[in-house]
């Protein structure tokens, strides 16, 4: 919760607002959550499913069109051709950022310092959650509207990496030399850092696409399939 806040991806409610009572304000429940192959890390989770009179923050939000690449477009253009490139945006939807009047929906309470024994003090996040039915629509919007923003200071197959190759928070792309994979990497995380997204966690893998597809349509032949 500590890099929560110390990030900025959460504020203290400003004393003058502690009493509205408008309807445009709700208090988020979280919790912690372990990975069971990350035992030594905790991830916080804000439940925006959760009910009070029957009626959660998500019923109250608008999904919005799905921006998502479509997942069996991207996985065959992976296989194109024999140097995999893969990558991750970090925590992609803290860097979008949700609109001021907005924030008081996202409200809730934790200690300052983690001191559970003074009183509890009132935040509301200044980003979108993972678990909020808006987010992914907003967060893709936010991504595409960067690739299409700086399109002119950056060759095609860059700006079409971030527009046709990433699911989600996942960028999977293939190119057919060395040079161009170190070149993908370096322009693509050039140009998703304009909109404030760190592409990290860079693979590349040296696969035969082209011999493996080729098994598989001579295996199929012979199957009868």
């Amino acid at each position: 919760m500590n890099k929560v806040i110390e990030g900025c991806y959460a504020e203290p409610v400003p004393t003058d607002d502690l009493d509205r009572n408008d309807g445009k304000v709700w208090y988020l429940p979280h919790h912690g959550v372990y990975h069971p192959l990350k035992p030594e890390k905790i991830r916080v989770v804000f439940d925006c499913s959760a009910r009070n009179l029957g009626v959660s923050l998500n019923n109250e939000l608008l999904q919005g069109p799905n921006l998502a690449d479509n997942l069996l477009g991207v996985l065959m253009r992976f296989r194109q051709d024999k140097i995999a490139v893969l990558g991750d945006i970090e925590s992609m939807f803290y860097q979008v950022k949700v609109p001021t009047n907005n924030r008081d929906c996202l409200r809730f309470y934790w200690w300052k310092n983690g001191n559970i024994d003074e009183n509890p003090t009132e935040y509301k996040m200044t980003v979108h959650l993972f678990v909020a039915t808006s987010s992914p629509s907003c967060c893709n919007y936010a991504l595409q509207y960067t690739a299409e923003k700086f399109k002119d200071e950056f060759d095609t197959k860059m700006t079409d990496t971030v527009t046709k190759n990433m699911y989600v928070d996942d960028c999977l792309s293939s190119v057919d030399e060395e040079e161009k994979a170190v070149s993908l990497i370096k322009d693509v995380t050039k140009l998703c850092s304009k909109g404030g997204f760190n592409l990290t966690k860079w693979m590349t893998i040296k696969l035969f696409w082209n011999l493996y597809l080729k098994r598989i349509v001579v295996r199929s032949h012979m199957d009868g399939v």
